[in-house]
């Protein structure tokens, strides 16, 4: 029983190794793996499998080294790659006779792998599986079989049925091990593409919707000034009626856009206070409208590196958002904090808040808190904005609570009064 519990040693040896690599591949959160990574995990599977051989005579060894050269060749394409690094690896037990019929074996081995590579990959799950322990139950047979003919061992009986039936049953767990984990990827890459393909429907549907309305409405008006009874001062009305939509269509275009390409094309040195600064400009006639009452507290210093028109974007639409929350009036308080490495920007609004669902949904393509007004590309826009920027941003909500939003940015190392 020696033979057989040191094989089972390495077979399980071999599947924490698998065990511990499926681990990591998980971790990784990848959709595919590459060639280089494929390569050294069978090699150094193999590796491990030659590493504690069973020695039946001076220059005679049995391992597991068969299973990874077959579960390579067959399902990676490794076969003669995998077989020419055991033939070396065999070599260290010493060049005789037996190393002669080793190595002949694994390069037919390699060659038969080789050429099934193709064949294999195209074949159904189970099949794959059972095809896998077949061909290193033959294998080994074929290895027994020489090893009888050229160095006839004692408890021959032992050895064949260690060898004949541990290695087929090490394949065939490593290799539903294989399958299991390429189902895995196959998967998460149709649900990535899945996702990508709703993004796509949910933000053509918000796009064309939102476009659509303001150039029919154009449109309308149009027709009003084809009229023959329009005077001076309606086609003057109509005309800038006209102009007012299609601004708005332009610039639904122009957020999307800023979400699918938010590269800083521009990157220069931003004074935080000025440009929040420039931006309240812009809005203070939509918060006298609304009845809310801003509120500033900025530090003295406060540099970072981005795209200022984006910048500007960015914070045009939380303040916008912000006010629109506070129909019937509130405070928006904008305040600035300072730190050597970061610059923090605090927007909060005294407004209807948010409840945790909408809260988490925040930033989702075509979804909005504005119950059909809107298309929750502003927000979109805000986050994709931020992480060109290479910041962060939380935000903090209560339902009737009003809403905080935390930006973080890394700050220039030249900030100065």
């Amino acid at each position: 029983m020696e033979i057989t519990r040191h094989l089972l040693f390495n077979l399980s040896l071999l599947m924490i190794y698998v065990y511990f690599s499926h681990m990591w591949t998980e971790r990784q959160n990848t959709i595919s793996l590459s060639r280089r990574g494929i390569a050294l995990f069978y090699i150094a599977g193999t590796v491990i499998s030659l590493a504690f051989p069973f020695k039946l005579s001076c220059s005679l060894h049995l391992d597991m080294g068969l299973i990874p050269v077959i579960l390579g060749g067959l399902y990676a394409g490794l076969g003669p790659q995998l077989a020419l690094f055991t033939m070396v690896a065999r070599g260290v037990y010493g060049l005789d006779t037996s190393f002669v019929l080793q190595c002949l074996q694994y390069f037919i081995i390699g060659l038969a792998l080789w050429k099934l590579y193709p064949w294999f990959s195209k074949q159904k799950l189970k099949f794959r599986i059972q095809f896998a322990v077949g061909f290193c139950a033959a294998t080994s047979l074929l290895t027994m079989i020489s090893l009888e003919i050229s160095t006839p061992v004692s408890h021959s009986l032992e050895v064949w049925l260690a060898y004949l039936i541990i290695l087929p049953i090490g394949t065939c767990l490593i290799a539903y091990s294989i399958e299991f984990v390429r189902k895995n990827l196959l998967l998460r890459k149709h649900l990535i593409k899945t996702k990508k393909l709703e993004v796509v429907e949910q933000m053509g549907a918000a796009i064309s919707h939102e476009i659509r309305n303001p150039l029919t409405a154009a449109n309308g008006f149009v027709q009003l000034l084809l009229e023959d009874n329009v005077n001076t001062s309606k086609t003057k009305e109509y005309l800038s009626l006209v102009k007012g939509e299609l601004e708005s269509a332009e610039r639904v275009i122009q957020d999307y856009l800023t979400f699918s390409k938010p590269a800083m094309t521009e990157v220069e040195e931003l004074n935080v206070k000025h440009e929040l600064s420039h931006v309240l400009a812009i809005i203070q006639p939509m918060a006298n409208k609304n009845s809310v009452e801003i509120s500033v507290n900025f530090a003295a210093v406060g540099f970072i590196a981005g795209d200022r028109q984006k910048f500007r974007q960015c914070f045009l639409n939380v303040f916008k958002n912000a006010i629109e929350a506070m129909p019937s009036g509130g405070r928006l308080t904008i305040e600035t904090q300072f730190t050597p490495s970061r610059v923090i920007v605090l927007v909060a609004d005294t407004g209807i808040g948010m409840t945790k669902d909408q809260l988490e949904r925040l930033g989702e393509p075509y979804y909005s808190t504005k119950e059909g007004k809107g298309t929750g590309l502003g927000m979109m826009v805000v986050y994709s904005i931020v992480r060109a920027m290479k910041g962060t941003l939380k935000v903090e909500s209560r339902n009737g609570g009003g809403t905080t939003f935390h930006f973080s940015f890394p700050s220039r190392k030249d900030n100065r009064l």
